[in-house]
């Protein structure tokens, strides 16, 4: 796992770091929701620890807007611990909301929890005769009206809303380049105040997600300056 841990207090952030690192995590402290949008421009996380109480910016608003990058897990810390303000966080979005004082072997059992729903389980599951099929070569498929990622080796992933709908517009469209203005249309209804960046999360995370329900790569290749192009099998060994 790759997890930010976002909280001004260093002490505290200190051993949040420490602790997640000696249970195997790759761990990045920052001080700030502001230094967090920064640090987000140049990479991507797969699950933030967030405080609440944060300077500036505070862990709730910065959850409303974080929410929006598909894919990325948050977990709230807080000393609110009313039931108002719980609802308040998991409304905004919010997967796990842990009040303090916190006791860290509770935190690594709750990021341990989260990421294995976040990467879905490997199940086998029959097509139907309505399932799109790419074709013999391929294997890849989406079935169960496309929720359902299916890999060649018969395992499968539970797709989220904007990776069923970024997925989509790919397998219709086979082989042929998707501009990233048609994906976005195809995530949101609202293409512009969709960051394009958010895209490049999504794929990432969509990648990631993959590799470990199925242990297979998904087949879907960046293209610089256009979009996204799905790629069946017989084109990958051509390439």
């Amino acid at each position: 796992m790759r997890i930010w841990v976002v909280e001004d207090d260093p002490e505290w952030r200190g051993m949040v770091v420490e602790e997640l690192e000696y249970h195997g995590a790759s761990v990045h402290g920052i001080e700030s929701a502001e230094a967090l949008y920064r640090d987000l421009a140049v990479d991507r996380c797969d699950i933030l620890v967030l405080d609440v109480g944060l300077p500036g910016e505070d862990g709730l608003s910065a959850t409303g807007h974080l929410r929006r990058m598909d894919g990325m897990g948050i977990v709230l810390v807080t000393g609110r611990s009313g039931t108002a303000d719980m609802a308040q966080g998991l409304s905004l979005g919010a997967d796990v909301y842990l009040p303090k004082p916190l006791e860290l072997p509770v935190l690594v059992a709750a990021l341990h929890s989260l990421h294995r729903r976040m990467t879905g389980p490997v199940q086998v599951t029959a097509p139907t005769a309505n399932d799109p099929v790419l074709d013999d070569h391929a294997a890849w498929s989406l079935r169960a009206d496309g929720w359902d990622l299916h890999a060649p080796n018969g395992d499968r992933l539970t797709l989220t809303a904007a990776e069923r709908s970024f997925l989509r517009e790919l397998f219709s469209a086979l082989g042929k380049a998707v501009d990233r203005e048609q994906l976005i249309a195809a995530i949101t209804d609202q293409p512009w105040d969709f960051d394009p960046h958010r895209l490049e999360v999504l794929v990432h995370r969509l990648r990631t997600r993959v590799r470990n329900a199925t242990g297979a790569v998904l087949p879907v290749r960046a293209l610089r300056g256009i979009g996204y192009m799905l790629l069946s099998e017989r084109a990958e060994a051509v390439d």
